[in-house]
């Protein structure tokens, strides 16, 4: 019996061990010793499952001592195998040549037995223990690619101490053998169950040999300060240990056919607890390293699986890790960071066919917090949401699902996660080698819970530059570039702060009043159902690619290759929102009641589609004289702004575009320079064929007013929108390229608050006081549409646009192809209204802050104006700087590269306005919309002069005349851009106000709303006068070209009766010297922002402001005014008295004396109406009363002008 246990054992030994001979091998008894044994390479490496890109190296046994049972108790007692020392290097492969040639130890023979005999029943049910395991880890990572050696990726010296494996059964109980064998009996399949324990595990990380041939290593500076140009230390010394003193178990699962031959091989890991309570930055550094060499060598596209045919390898293997805590502390003398993660699992499954291998990896995590301890006070980074989290664990992938067939009988190892719903998980499936396209080479899916993310400026920068080290392994250097994946990525909801204060904000900006005494401490976005896929088989539909033949290679039924890449986003909710703060114990404290919700995105959506021009890999983007196309979607867009948070908003999109770009430059470390050089060479190359699309359901633009004394914003403008459609393509055309913009938007309006803002104080200035506002019945301040869309007019067809605009413009890439240069515009605007008056939007311009008390451009709006010319958004409209080889090709080349493009050679420009109304309204009927009355019920048009036109078009149009005098006329500059020129209107009416005691009988109407719309369908329609003039260029031997008058046409389809009163004219006339007015006053404002008031002169300054009262004569033959006539650049005045306090300007002494007379005359007055309307009150006549209230408000007016005359004499 001995004897057949000698040749068991014999057998076993010569498959694992190199070289082995029956003579090394005496029992004395029932032991065996044997020392300075190297294990076969190939065996170890099937038996462990170890990945084909990896190799075993050195695999040596210092002292081996064999223990057998008594004879009668071998079939249930275990033999004994004590080893005191096991070295274990593996290395990973340089390149896909060596990885499916066979090792240099010979191999071991194709098959043990030809069934499960008695030598492997021995071997299956040996107990193994190890005193010390050091197991050194080398990996590639792509550096060698990379070519740097501070970027080679450190050794892993791995060590285990009291390392014990033993059989156990099904339910991982230790039993005697014989019960242990007995599970497989009728089973079909031989299973042996093994438990792995050890009681310490420390993980060593080494410099690899190649560092120390750095120049910077041998440098004289001090090695404590040894940095990278991005201030990163990177230069990896003495090493530093990472784990220390860690326990573990693991579960093992072996599966054989009837016949001994392998199956599968599943290796549960289970860690309680792993604690690296210090690490520097070096260290973290060379960790993530490390990591990254790993994942590089586990997922390589270039293995062959048929390397691992000379060793037993199962077909399948299963090995995953789970550890119930981490806890890492990354501490520097300039920053600390902890990292706390709960039940992360991660598993990576095997399937292998012969011919190509299937790998699935799974990571999840139950928790994550990530925490900035240096900063004071301390920070949470990265957290789980507050909010409930979904109690339904993400579904599998289909790729995921059934992967495999099970090998531990009882249960699928590789989805079983016990710690509930995880925060985040990651499937990824990979195809080795990588296949050709279309099958897929690799799938991701990620899927996240809610998270909160809290960013600071130096954490940002630090884990940046962490990250650029190489935690993300370039693409290369895992699959080749023929190779298509696709990526899907889900999240449920985000929170995202940024806290700063105004303070910091000012500070780096680089303004010293940017936002003085903002309230608000930091900006946060919330994002709902976020959802994003990069895959060349996306779907997009907002790009409608099967209807756009220059993408026929992305259509849906195309095969789909490398050449070729979509992006698919949606959301289904974003905002952005500034946050309040309240102080409290000298504390800020947020709340998330504290949010001014900015912009608010409802179902937003972004899909982008790209191709490469020759059918090469995609590797640039945008790909060069590819063809590209975007599209951007939401249904609702709102914002609401105000002066106060504007100033806020600018001040930190300051500060965020430094911070970005400190984070941009200190993560382009880890990029090879030949992916920078081919960065270069792609930088100034265009697609050829490129339409960006935005699509809006819903557009809603509210700018607020803060109201210091309540804490309350109330709006003074909102703008709305609907239906906005905007394409803009670009396409190479040979010798030229075409740029097409298309526009369309169906209805927008502009409403203002109602009520006036500009106060005059008694120094005569303009400022913002008692806010005489009308409210709705519920509080909310009422508006006033000054701008808006109406098509529902019979002449209007039903699918009628407010703008509809398509623009194409051909430009040509050299001068001698001049004759190609064309531009045609078509431009349609339809149902446009128009309300309110120049009167009542200079009022606004005063509230808002555009312009100031002096009638020039107001401090807000000047501040503004230097934070955007000091901020990032100058650098958009600033040239940048020519490269040295874009220099000198400019001189080379400087008449082809450099011409003056000029006038098209070929224009077509129409210009059509359809259906438009305009009114003409004074103060006097602005007021009254300010003031309605109980019963008056009087529709907007029917109290001003408006005037409508059906149809206004102009067009122009160049010579279709053909060049037949050679190419010198081509390139002469034409007199004139166009040679015809057609401009008319149809339906042109004006109309006038009717009487308020007819429109008082009338009594009809049962809009309650004032000033929502005007009823034109009586106003528009074929009455009113049609004009057209058209002008042709004549030539003239002596005058040359000029402008001669083709044909005029005047039409009336309709009687016209035009009928007003004396009273009626002048009350006209006063409107247009008022409108008059207030339109030279904004000119002038303008001329100032733009300090084109010196070289114009005050003189003509003054003029503008007094345009309509001053006359315009005074334009063509200027006399000097005086501070006296030139009161109207201050405020809103009253129409009707306008003129009268015109004529009356006189002397100084004689003004003062009228003006006194004035004001107890019409306070004299105000009483007498006061006591007529007390009297009058219970009374009959509410005709009477009602005059008699017209006359108070004339009188109040009155009033008011008194008092502002009295201020500027």
């Amino acid at each position: 019996m001995e004897s057949i246990i000698a040749r068991a054992l014999e057998y076993t030994l010569k498959y694992w061990l190199k070289s082995f001979s029956r003579d090394q091998f005496k029992l004395q008894g029932r032991t065996a010793q044997l020392s300075n044994l190297d294990i076969n390479g190939d065996a170890l490496h099937a038996s462990l499952g170890l990945p084909p890109a990896l190799a075993v190296d050195t695999a040596r046994v210092g002292k081996l001592q064999i223990t057998l049972p008594s004879v009668s108790n071998v079939q249930v007692e275990p033999i004994e195998v004590s080893i005191d020392k096991l070295d274990l290097v593996l290395v990973e492969k340089d390149d896909s040549e060596n990885l499916s040639s066979p090792g240099s130890a010979p191999s071991p023979p194709a098959t043990k037995s030809s069934g499960y005999g008695y030598a492997d029943k021995i071997a299956d049910g040996m107990t193994v223990q190890v005193g010390i395991v050091n197991l050194l880890l080398e990996t590639h990572g792509g550096a060698r690619r990379q070519g740097g050696a501070t970027w080679s990726p450190p050794l892993a010296a791995i060590t285990f101490r009291d390392l014990v494996l033993y059989t156990t059964n099904e339910k991982w109980q230790v039993v005697n053998l014989k019960e242990a064998r007995d599970f497989s009996n009728n089973k079909g399949f031989i299973y042996v169950f093994k438990k792995l324990e050890w009681q310490s595990l420390s993980v060593d990380l080494l410099p690899h040999p190649d560092m120390f041939t750095d120049a910077r290593f041998n440098s004289s500076s001090s090695q404590d300060n040894k940095r990278d140009d991005d201030g990163a230390k990177r230069m990896f010394f003495g090493g530093e240990r990472f784990l220390e003193g860690i326990s573990g178990e693991a579960n093992i699962t072996v599966k054989r056919t009837e016949l001994n031959n392998p199956l599968g091989l599943e290796v549960q890991l289970h860690i309680t607890e792993a604690v690296c309570p210090a690490l520097s930055e070096p260290g973290l550094r060379a960790f993530l390293r490390f990591m990254t060499g790993v994942s590089v060598c586990l997922n390589r596209g270039d293995v062959d699986p048929k390397a691992q045919q000379l060793a037993e390898a199962a077909g399948s293997s299963l090995v995953s890790i789970i550890v119930d805590h981490i806890f890492l502390c990354i501490k520097d003398t300039e920053f600390q960071l902890e990292l706390l993660m709960q039940s992360l699992f991660f598993s990576r499954a095997s399937v292998s066919d012969g011919e190509c291998s299937k790998n699935l990896s799974c990571i999840k995590v139950g928790g994550l917090f990530l925490r900035d301890t240096f900063s004071r006070p301390p920070c949470t980074l990265i957290q789980p949401s507050m909010q409930a989290a979904s109690q339904e664990p993400p579904p599998v992938p289909d790729f995921g699902q059934n992967f495999c067939p099970p090998i531990y009988p009882f249960g699928n190892q590789l989805l079983e996660f016990a710690a509930g719903v995880p925060l985040f998980s990651l499937y990824c499936l990979q195809i080795t080698p990588s296949p050709s396209p279309p099958k897929f080479a690799s799938k991701t899916v990620i899927t996240c819970q809610p998270l909160t993310v809290t960013l600071q400026e130096q954490s940002c920068l630090r884990i940046a530059s962490f990250l650029a080290d190489g935690a993300v392994p370039n693409h290369s250097a895992i699959l080749p570039e023929s190779s298509i994946n696709s990526l899907t990525f889900s999240l449920k909801d985000f929170d995202l702060s940024v806290p700063l204060d105004a303070e910091e904000i000012t500070r780096c900006s680089g303004t010293k009043n940017s936002c003085p005494q903002s309230s608000f401490s930091g900006a946060r976005l919330h994002v709902e159902d976020l959802y994003l896929c990069q895959s060349p088989s996306a779907k997009c539909p907002l790009l409608n690619l099967d209807r756009d033949p220059a993408c026929f290679l992305l259509w849906e039924y195309q095969p789909v290759d490398a050449s070729q890449m979509k992006w698919a986003t949606r959301a289904s909710h974003l905002s952005l929102s500034l946050e309040t703060s309240s102080t409290s114990n000298g504390q800020k404290v947020v709340k998330d009641s504290n949010l001014w919700r900015c912009i608010e995105l409802d179902d937003l959506r972004f899909e982008a589609a790209m191709v490469t021009a020759d059918g090469s890999p995609l590797l640039d983007v945008p790909p060069p004289d590819g063809v590209v196309r975007i599209g951007v979607a939401f249904q609702q867009f709102t914002s609401n702004t105000s002066v106060e948070q504007l100033f806020f908003v600018l001040g930190f999109y300051t500060y965020f575009g430094q911070v970005a770009e400190r984070i941009s430059k200190v993560s382009e470390g880890n990029r090879s320079e030949t992916s920078k050089s081919s960065a270069r060479k792609s930088e100034n190359k265009l697609p050829s064929d490129t339409a960006v699309s935005l699509a809006m359901n819903n557009l809603q633009l509210n700018f607020l007013e803060s109201l210091p004394a309540s804490g309350l914003y109330m709006p003074l403008v909102q703008f709305g929108g609907e239906d906005l459609f905007l394409k803009v393509s670009h396409r190479t055309l040979g010798g030229a390229f075409a740029v097409t913009t298309n526009l369309k938007w169906r209805t927008v309006s502009v409403n203002c608050l109602e009520g006036e803002s500009a106060m005059i104080c008694e120094n005569g200035t303009a400022v913002t006081g008692e806010h005489n506002m009308v409210v709705h019945e519920n509080g909310h301040p009422k508006m006033r549409a000054v701008f808006w869309v109406d098509h529902r007019s019979k002449q209007q067809p039903k699918d009628a646009q407010f703008l509809d605009i398509n623009i194409t413009h051909v430009m040509p890439y050299d001068m001698r192809d001049m004759e190609c240069h064309s531009l045609n515009v078509s431009a349609k605007v339809s149902g446009v209204r128009l309300g309110g008056g120049m009167a009542y939007t200079e009022s606004l311009l005063h509230r808002f802050g555009i312009l100031g008390p002096d009638g020039g451009p107001g401090e807000g709006l000047l501040r503004g104006l230097k934070d955007l010319s000091s901020g990032p958004l100058a650098k958009l409209f600033k040239s940048s700087h020519l490269t040295e080889k874009e220099d000198e090709r400019s001189k080379v080349d400087d008449h082809n590269s450099k011409f003056d493009l000029g006038v098209p050679d070929d224009l077509d420009v129409s210009i059509e306005l359809r259906n438009w109304l305009f009114a003409l309204e004074g103060t006097e009927e602005v007021g009254d919309c300010f003031t309605p009355r109980g019963g008056d019920r009087i529709r907007r048009e029917e109290k001003c002069w408006h005037s409508t036109f059906r149809n206004l078009h102009v067009s122009g149009k160049s010579s279709d005349k053909l060049n037949v005098e050679g190419a010198e006329k081509v390139s002469s500059k034409k007199a004139f851009p166009v040679e015809r020129f057609t401009a008319g209107i149809e339906g042109l009416q004006a109309i006038k106000p009717r009487a308020r005691d007819q429109l008082a009988r009338k009594g009809t109407s049962n809009s309650h709303q004032i000033g929502s719309e005007f009823n034109n369908a009586n106003s528009i329609g074929d009455q009113g006068v049609d004009v057209e003039a058209t002008m042709v260029i004549s030539e003239d031997e002596i005058e040359g070209a000029k402008w001669t008058m083709d044909n005029v046409k005047f039409s009336v389809k309709e009687p016209i009766e035009a009928v007003a009163t004396k009273e009626e004219l002048e009350h006209l006339a006063m409107l247009c010297r008022s409108e008059a007015d207030a339109m030279g006053r904004i000119t002038a404002g303008i001329l100032r922002l733009l300090k084109l008031d010196k070289s114009l002169g005050q003189g003509t300054i003054d003029q503008l402001r007094n345009l309509g009262s001053g006359g315009m004569d005074n334009i063509f033959s200027p006399k000097r005014l005086s501070r006296q006539n030139s009161f109207g650049s201050i405020g809103t005045p009253r129409t009707p008295t306008m003129q009268v306090i015109a004529d009356i300007m006189g002397s100084k002494n004689t003004l003062e004396a009228t003006v006194s007379s004035l004001q107890v005359e019409i306070s004299e007055s105000k009483a007498k109406c006061a006591a007529l309307i007390s009297q009058a009150s219970n009374a009959e006549d509410h005709n009477r009363t009602e005059d008699i209230r017209q006359l108070n408000e004339k009188l109040e007016s009155m009033q008011s002008l008194v008092t502002r005359l009295r201020t500027l004499i």
